[in-house]
């Protein structure tokens, strides 16, 4: 157990603790959260976009309804992913 001024415990993912500290969240919450199993390594498991065929970006910008898309080159429809 640490000693002295800082007697807080040890934090698994500090910049996630910082992060959630300078949204409001307490010490304890935010401790929690940055403490918790998987806290790194959270996220979906979907392909990057450059990964994708165009096929596959074109698909995905129909069902989110990107407009234009028929002429986008890949670059453009990952773009357009990305920023809708």
């Amino acid at each position: 157990m640490p000693t002295g001024k800082d007697t807080r415990p040890q934090i698994k993912n500090e910049e996630q603790y910082e992060a959630l500290r300078d949204k409001g969240y307490s010490k304890e919450k935010s401790a929690r959260i940055a403490n918790s199993e998987g806290a790194e390594h959270r996220g979906g498991k979907a392909k990057k976009y450059e990964d994708r065929t165009k096929q596959s970006l074109y698909d995905e910008a129909k069902k989110v309804g990107i407009e234009g898309r028929s002429k986008m080159t890949k670059a453009q429809l990952a773009y357009a992913l990305r920023h809708n």
